[in-house]
């Protein structure tokens, strides 16, 4: 996951050198050198990081130089974020707005930084603290480069798997499966019905679902169905597991057919093999732990297969749904988590089979609380149920309940390699995306869209071509989602997943690997939050609870140290109030915060909303997702606001009372989503919005109002991305010719307008 931070740091140091040297300015002295040397440092470091990060599991030393290595790339991420932020305040500062946002162009400034105050510093001391910063950060890496010679990591290894699962066989004892009526029934159905006699090849079939899920079993059950047995001459089971190693697999197949293995070299005579051992036979054949995504690997196998007898079926195990699509199954049956009843007879089984009748009626009421946890996973109930088989107090069981899931050592052999399997073979930009899951508590109900807009603002989706970083989102969004991931999915009605689930032991995983970098914390009413719940965490991203009529408590922000990375900020709540004293002091702390998210309830009337943004929010250069979203009793945004040049995400909607926009807003020149809608008392827009190139979405255009230096319809001539927008004209749009200067014709990415004029 560290190299989903690190690939683009490199990125970021190399485009920053070029423009530096196209432009002609230097920020101090020696910064080039310290970049070069940053650089240097960082992909030596990166070479060894596939072997780092999967030796963390197990070793404790290697994990904490993660974590080190990991912080070390947060703090020059926000460097070379005030360096980048610089440059761009010198390129909008280097134009005058003369009271009117016209942004007319002023003579051109020589020196990096402009003459006035840059970042509420002076500039001589702004080029020297990030000249120190960078100067600083280098011996740190220096020291980690250091220490990564100590641990003898591998260079560049790709393609092995540590925690490789032990291959399947296909025997089973059917008094162990409890549970999965339906599915064995559908099953069983599924394999012995006849297939259409238009049907070329044998018929497809894929059980899909998360690690430990019990894909497996079901496959193992209806392998050994009595009926299943009597239906098909011929059954072959075979372990794929990751990597498709395809002379394996025909090797195996055709000792399956003939009962020996064959004495041939070439892949072209084993599929002849495979070819000639299946012609005139009605089969069923179980790939279990299918990875593969390559239909070209997949192909040779089933145009063999197809001289099989009509009705042969091919039944695949997998986690990813992308993988049954792709070898063509004809019926995906999704395997979800047993009921909590199941759950309790497959550790039942194992921990409480043996022990004296005294003695389960006293563990019987903790390990069903212990069942709670496993939440339907039969992998975790059988886990924790064999490391208890041999515990017989009711201490010892009690532990088990209260420890963390991951501090056990035998939790860890038993599960994560599952786990560990699917996450190891997610792209790294992947990786990270998951991990930030780890931010919402346990059973919440993730909203695709909203998830998408804060990796946006994280800045994990980098822009590909034409690809927009949404587009990139869905695509990152859909690799979860088809690999199980997530869970409980709701569809809108288009059909498109609209929100889902995580499982808990998933969520315990993610929170495992970030190093409890996300948190949730929840604030009872009357109760301050206790600064020893942080303890020495390094907390990157907070989602905040409180409940309705609670206080934002100020001991928060001035005196955790630990929340002074904060990178995310998330309040959910239907109505909460803010000391006066809250909001300028966390600005003041948590400067590196990328998203802010305060949001009020539009079902309640609030008490105590925000009334005022403190003018110091121009101290967080680094945000670029704001949503105040419902807080009715806002009528207008600081100027400061437009210091905020990164920022590409404003939400104001259903702020009801808001009448005005900062005038400086054509500073905003990364401003893609202005969320505005039912904002009417909003008496007009800049016209300096006109100058906000990027914009994609903007809900209510407001032209004319009868005041000066407004927006107009011809304001839109520049806005060539616009995807949506509402235009609400006021009056003052004298004739067709103004109309025509919004050049609507030229929008070619405009899906939705609305117009609403008096």
């Amino acid at each position: 996951m560290v190299d989903a931070i690190i690939s683009p740091l490199l990125e970021l140091l190399t485009s920053m050198a070029v423009e530096e040297a196209k432009e002609q300015v230097r920020l101090v002295t020696g910064v080039g050198k310290e970049a070069k040397k940053l650089t240097s440092n960082l992909q030596a470091i990166r070479a060894v990081l596939h072997d780092a990060e999967k030796r963390q599991v197990k070793e404790e030393t290697v994990r904490l130089w993660l974590d080190r290595l990991r912080c070390a790339c947060y703090d020059m991420e926000d460097v070379l974020g005030e360096w980048n932020t610089a440059r761009l305040k010198l390129q909008i500062d280097g134009v005058d707005d003369h009271e009117n946002d016209a942004l007319v162009p002023k003579k051109k400034v020589c020196s990096f930084f402009p003459a006035a105050s840059c970042f509420g510093c002076k500039p001589i001391f702004l080029r020297r603290r990030i000249a120190l910063k960078m100067k600083d950060i280098n011996e740190t890496l220096d020291d980690i480069a250091r220490q990564k010679e100590m641990f003898g990591f591998a260079v560049n290894v790709t393609n092995e798997r540590a925690d490789e699962r032990i291959p399947s066989v296909s025997s089973i004892d059917e008094s162990e499966i409890f549970g999965r009526k339906d599915e064995k029934n559908e099953l069983v159905d599924r394999l012995l019905c006849e297939s259409s006699k238009e049907q070329k090849g044998p018929s497809i079939i894929s059980l899909v679902g998360m690690g430990g899920i019990g894909k497996t079993t079901l496959a193992q059950f209806a392998y050994n169905n009595g009926d299943v047995k009597k239906h098909f001459e011929k059954r072959i089971w075979v372990c794929v597991s990751d990597p498709f190693d395809e002379f394996r697999i025909a090797r195996a197949i055709i000792e399956a057919l003939t009962d020996s293995a064959p004495n041939v070299g070439e892949f072209q005579s084993l599929m002849q093999y495979v070819e000639k051992h299946v012609a005139g036979k009605k089969f069923l054949l179980i790939l279990d732990d299918v990875w593969n995504e390559d239909y070209s690997k997949w192909e040779p196998f089933y145009y063999c297969l197809k001289s099989g007898f009509h009705g042969s079926k091919i039944l695949i195990t997998t986690r990813k749904e992308t993988v049954a699509r792709i070898m063509g199954s004809t019926h995906v049956i999704s395997v979800n988590v047993l009921s909590e009843m199941e759950c309790w007879s497959v550790f039942q089984s194992l921990a409480i089979s043996g022990k004296t009748i005294g003695k389960r009626e006293n563990l019987e009421k903790i390990g069903r609380e212990i069942v709670k946890k496993c939440k339907g996973l039969p992998l975790a109930a059988k886990t924790i149920a064999s490391l208890l088989r041999s515990k017989n107090t009711e201490k010892e069981w009690q532990n088990i309940l209260e420890s963390e899931i991951w501090e056990l050592e035998a939790i860890e052999k038993g599960l994560l390699a599952p786990l560990l399997l699917s996450y190891n073979e997610l792209p790294s930009k992947v990786k990270q995306c998951f991990t930030y899951c780890a931010i919402f508590p346990k059973d919440h109900e993730i909203w695709k869209e909203e998830l998408i807009n804060l990796w946006m603002a994280q800045g994990y989706l980098s822009e590909k071509g034409p690809k927009e970083m949404e587009d990139i989102g869905e695509e990152y969004f859909n690799i979860l989602a088809s690999r199980s991931f997530f869970q409980d999915f709701k569809k809108d009605d288009d059909g498109e997943i609209s929100n889902c689930k995580m499982h808990d032991i998933v969520h315990d995983f993610a929170q495992y690997l970030c190093s409890n970098e996300c948190l949730t914390v929840e604030i009872h009413r009357g109760e301050e939050l206790a600064i020893s719940s942080f303890g020495e965490k390094k907390i990157r991203h907070l989602l905040l609870t409180l409940p309705r009529g609670a206080s934002v408590p100020i001991s928060i922000w001035g005196n955790v140290k630990g929340l002074r990375g904060l990178r995310s900020l998330l309040v959910k709540s239907d109505e909460y109030s803010w000391s006066s004293e809250v909001l300028p002091q966390f600005f003041d702390k948590l400067t590196c915060l990328r998203a802010l998210k305060l949001n009020a309830s539009d079902k309640w009337s609030c008490v105590n909303d925000i009334e005022e943004i403190p003018t110091n929010i121009e101290k967080l250069l680094h945000l670029k997702y704001l949503s105040l979203c419902g807080q009715k009793e806002i009528k207008k945004l600081p100027e400061t606001l437009c210091e905020l040049y990164n920022l590409e995400r404003l939400d104001v909607s259903c702020c009801v009372k808001l009448r005005e926009l900062p005038r400086g807003i054509g500073k905003l020149r990364k401003l893609m989503y202005f969320h505005n809608v039912r904002t009417d008392s909003l008496r007009y827009l800049s016209a300096g919005i006109g100058e906000l190139i990027r914009l994609r979405i903007v809900g209510n255009f407001v032209v004319g109002g009868g005041y000066d230096r407004t927006c107009s319809l011809g304001s839109l001539k520049k806005l060539n991305f616009l995807q949506q927008c509402g235009i609400r004209g006021l009056g003052g749009v004298s004739d067709a010719g103004e109309a025509r200067r919004a050049e609507l014709e030229k929008k070619k990415y405009l899906v939705e307008l609305e117009l609403q004029f008096d």
